[in-house]
Parts: structure tokens; C-alpha cells; sequence
């Protein structure tokens, strides 16, 4: 078994494997992954077996600490449906010596949700456990699962009723500009700044036009709320939501959500809002939670492990 560093000649390479790997979403390819390279010194790795491609660990490195890429709110060991548990463990063992040898003294390692998963792929979640990995930190997502739906709150039932009276009417014109204009006056009054730019998402969205979708309410030309999704082959994940003052007041967010999960994503497997969680897992945002929650939401964990390099011994076997 051999492991190369990613560099930007294998680009091809790695989206290939990204593209038929069984526990990926299109963040893991290196059209969206490297839209942030600036930020990040990227330090990804491909493992190969006879000269066969067999596994990607999307990476970057800072302070001697391998970070499962900071840019990313997950993605872990990318596999195919080849891999296999034994295949796994000889794949860890691989990459804990690689981390000795380039004296790399941590390892941060962040599984993809299983509800991301095209075919059962926790093979790393048992190779975590036989290296004694440390599960510190853990978010609360929460997602619905469209097919056997929990009936909505009675308030968000209100607020939906306050929409169509006042004949809201949802679009999915790409308007990204004016969505970031909304979204950065509520966040502004948290004190908190938008991960993307405007910029930012317009870039994404042209390299993914399939993947990445905006939906708003609009009152006659107005825009007064929206959500932007992130399309997967198993989830569609609500990366941003944003709601006017105006909005507010008559259920336009409310609107929105409802118009995803009864028609545009009725037939997914999942919806899932994203964390609710702050402070590495430790604080609950429960006015957060409540909200996507009385849509019909329940939780889904993302975890993050970490394992001391310097303890282990180069083999478990």
C-alpha cells in the first residue's frame, strides 16, 4: 500500500473517485474543496493498493496536526463499495505510520453523517475505536426524513396559513446578492458573519448549478425570505436560511420550508437542517433547535475524534 499527496495533476483522479465512492457528497470534490485553498494549507491523501486507487482523506495541516479538512463540515476516509473493514484497519495502520514518519502529532478526524451515506460505510467509525480514538467534540444536527414526516407545529402551521394570505409566492430564481443582503443584517444583529460571501456561493453554484439551489418567498417583487440547499443523492441540506423583518412577521421562512419539504424534496431520503450547536458541541442554540425541530426535524450527530500520535504503536494487531 502506497500513499501520495494530493497535488492539483491528480485533480481528475480524485473527483473520478469521488464521483463513484459510496459515502461522498459533491463538497468532497476539488471544485468546491478548493474554492477556499488560501485559507487552508492543504494537505489531502490518496491511498493506493497495488497501484489501485482504494481511499481519499480529504486534509489540510496546521500547527503539526491533520485536520479532516477544516473547510468542511465533514468528510472522513472516502471509500468505495470495495472497502472492506480488514481493508480499513490496514489503511489506518498505513496512515498512523505515515503521520509518525512526517512527524505529524495528531490526527482530527471528522466521519461523513451516516444519513450522507449511499451504502453502509462506518468501516473508519470501528478503525476510530481499535485506535482508542477520543470523541471530543460532537454538533446536533437535525433532519427530517420527508417519506414518514412529522406533522409541523402548530405555530409553523400559523405561520405558513399568514403566507399564503398574504399570496407570498416561492421562486428559485438564482438572486444570491439580495439573499446575502438579508441573511447578513440577521446575522449581523448574533454579531456573526456568513461563512460563504455572495461571491463566494455565486462561484460554487456555477461550478455545481445541479447541487447547489436557492429558494425564496417573494411578495409581489420583494424577497423576503430564502433558503439555500445543498443537493446530494441522499440529502438535501439546508446551508443557509435567512428571514426578513417583514418576513417574520407574516411566515415567509415558514413558507419556504414547507414548499421544500411537501414538493421540491418530497422524495428524498433526508432533509437536513445543519448543527444547532456552538462552542465545540458544549452549547445548545435551543431557540435554533426549537425552530427546525417544529418543522419535524430530530437529531442527527456530527462527531469529531482525535487521536495522539505519539501513544500509539505503529500497529494494533
Amino acid at each position: 500500500m502506497k500513499i501520495r499527496k494530493y497535488e492539483y495533476s491528480l485533480n481528475s483522479t480524485w473527483n473520478n473517485f469521488v464521483e463513484n465512492s459510496k459515502n461522498t457528497t459533491f463538497l468532497l470534490n476539488r471544485g468546491y474543496m478548493d474554492y477556499h485553498s488560501d485559507r487552508f494549507q492543504d494537505h489531502s491523501l490518496m491511498f493506493y493498493e497495488n497501484d489501485k486507487l482504494i481511499a481519499l482523506l480529504p486534509a489540510n495541516i496546521k500547527d503539526n496536526i491533520l485536520y479532516s479538512h477544516q473547510g468542511l463540515t465533514y468528510g472522513g476516509f472516502i471509500v468505495d463499495r470495495n472497502m472492506k473493514t480488514t481493508l480499513m484497519l490496514q489503511i489506518f495502520e498505513e496512515l498512523i505510520n505515515y503521520l509518525k514518519i512526517n512527524n505529524i502529532n495528531k490526527l482530527i478526524y471528522k466521519p461523513t453523517p451516516y444519513i450522507y451515506h449511499q451504502y453502509p460505510a462506518q468501516e473508519d467509525l470501528y478503525c476510530l475505536f481499535r485506535y482508542k480514538a477520543e470523541l471530543f467534540r460532537r454538533d446536533v444536527s437535525t433532519t427530517i426524513i420527508p417519506k414518514i414526516k412529522i406533522p409541523l407545529s402548530k405555530g409553523r402551521k400559523c405561520g405558513i396559513s399568514k403566507a399564503r394570505n398574504n399570496e407570498l409566492k416561492i421562486s428559485s430564481q438564482n438572486s444570491f446578492e439580495k439573499f446575502f443582503e438579508i441573511e447578513n443584517q440577521v446575522l449581523k444583529k448574533h454579531g456573526a458573519i456568513s461563512v460563504h460571501s455572495a461571491k463566494e456561493m455565486i462561484g460554487l453554484y456555477n461550478n455545481f448549478p445541479n447541487q447547489i439551489k436557492l429558494f425564496c418567498s417573494y411578495k409581489n417583487q420583494d424577497m423576503l425570505a430564502g433558503a439555500i440547499v445543498y443537493v446530494s443523492k441522499n440529502v438535501a441540506h439546508i446551508q443557509y436560511m435567512a428571514n426578513s423583518e417583514e418576513g417574520q412577521k407574516i411566515g415567509a421562512l415558514d413558507f419556504v420550508i414547507n414548499h421544500l419539504i411537501e414538493h421540491e424534496f418530497k422524495d428524498m431520503l433526508y432533509i437536513d437542517f445543519g448543527i444547532s450547536t456552538e462552542n465545540n458541541g458544549q452549547y445548545l442554540n435551543e431557540g435554533l433547535t426549537f425552530q427546525k425541530e417544529s418543522f419535524g426535524g430530530r437529531a442527527v450527530c456530527y462527531d469529531q475524534y482525535q487521536i495522539d500520535i505519539s501513544n500509539l504503536p505503529n500497529s494494533i494487531n
